[in-house]
């Protein structure tokens, strides 16, 4: 009897001690947190008419079929999830709360405010990850929120912080698994800045207060967010990577890791076992970096590669907490999404068919050439014979044939919004 092609990728690895069906397995139940913000272009529903605007953050593109309402980007995200295989996350932004088309302004939301995503979750049986939201606002047209060194804008931004932590809590409890709060501020200069400290000792005193109140780990986590440079902050940012780095240490908080935070030449993947030996848990958003800060669809590189296989090779992969941050309005936004989701995915599959013991004990053994060769081997074995059996597993469509649904929805839903 002839083997199928999935039968003989799987002889293939087992080979070289790679048990392909726990493979599958385990990257079917790794959580992918799937982040709103690209189903329309960060711009939220805090107004009938909101869009992003500053922060260091820009969207390029003006694509038609873009969410206009709560309602329209959950569709969009159903139709999403429908596409992608294994496990899925919510990632929120502060500013896409359901405000039943009133105003209320950032240091006033509620966790009711959140109320309708909470029950689209339970409807999706998803979790959802939360993030203040310190950009598109008036108080933070200067370039600074929490370490800014007006009082008054500085209590603004504290206050929303603290709500945030609030509500996360809120949504952990009511989903009945731990929302990962992010917080990441924009906070820098564009030019030379001579009172550095002075900034980052604000900074510290703003987070020391928004982590006064404790809430139990199982229905939240806090993460910050650091930063090398963005749009107008090219010279100074408040929240280096240095900073949170030691905060996150001293103050037993996560941080988190954003590949598009850092050089474009810099392998964010040797970060992760340093900071993995001493934490127990890390957040990373996955994005694709291609010039100054930009925040592209994730693709299949190297470096989206060497993040999982690192992730892997820790040990500490199913303390990860992963999402997704970038966002095109040049393109179809649900193709971006499936894209972004899928590319990821196929990276942490990726490593988990690696033999990792083995290149291990080559290492130690002082066997170079072995080890090096070995390594190479690899990239001829059938993992995309692994990959679409997974797909099969699960009643998803292959990647050529989601392209046909993705155009489909395209002309019978997005289409429309024109």
């Amino acid at each position: 009897m002839e083997l199928t092609r999935y039968e003989r990728a799987r002889e293939a690895y087992r080979k070289i001690g790679v048990d392909t069906d726990e493979a599958i397995s385990h990257v079917a139940r790794l959580p992918i947190s799937i982040h709103c913000w690209q189903g329309d272009d960060v711009g939220g529903f805090e107004t009938p008419d909101a869009s992003l605007s500053g922060g260091g953050i820009q969207t390029t593109g003006n694509y038609p079929g873009k969410a206009r309402s709560i309602e329209e980007l959950q569709k969009d995200l159903e139709k999403v999830f429908s596409l992608v295989p294994g496990t899925k996350r919510l990632n929120l932004h502060a500013s896409y709360g359901d405000f039943k088309g009133e105003f209320v302004d950032r240091d006033q939301i509620e966790p009711s405010h959140y109320d309708t995503w909470i029950q689209w979750a339970k409807k999706m049986g998803v979790g959802i990850d939360f993030n203040g939201t310190f950009f598109s606002h008036p108080k933070a047209e200067d370039g600074y929120t929490l370490a800014s060194k007006d009082p008054e804008i500085r209590a603004f931004w504290i206050e929303h912080a603290k709500r945030c932590r609030k509500i996360a809590a809120y949504i952990g409890r009511q989903l009945g698994t731990p929302c990962i709060l992010d917080t990441w501020i924009p906070d820098g200069a564009k030019d030379v800045t001579f009172d550095r400290f002075g900034f980052r000792k604000i900074l510290k005193e703003s987070l020391d207060e928004i982590f006064e109140q404790e809430y139990p780990r199982e229905f939240m986590r806090d993460a910050v967010e650091t930063k090398l440079f963005g749009i107008g902050s090219e010279s100074f940012v408040v929240g280096s990577h240095e900073f949170y780095m030691n905060y996150a240490s001293r103050n037993n908080k996560m941080l988190c890791i954003d590949m598009g935070h850092f050089h474009t030449e810099e392998d964010v993947s040797d970060k992760i076992s340093s900071i993995l030996l001493f934490d127990d848990e890390l957040l990373l958003h996955i994005s694709r970096p291609v010039h100054w800060d930009s925040d592209h669809v994730v693709i299949l590189t190297d470096k989206v590669k060497n993040v999982a296989r690192e992730l892997l090779r820790t040990g500490k992969i199913d303390n990860v907490h992963i999402g997704l941050d970038f966002f095109d309005a040049s393109i179809n936004r649900i193709g971006a999404y499936v894209t972004g989701v899928r590319a990821f995915q196929k990276a942490l599959l990726t490593a988990l068919l690696e033999p990792v013991d083995t290149l291990v004990t080559l290492e130690k053994d002082g066997r170079g050439y072995e080890k090096l060769a070995t390594y190479e081997a690899l990239s001829t074995l059938p993992f995309g014979d692994v990959y679409d059996h997974w797909l099969e597993l699960e009643n998803k469509d292959d990647d050529f044939s989601v392209i046909e649904k993705i155009v489909e929805y395209e002309k019978k839903e997005l289409n429309r919004r024109r």
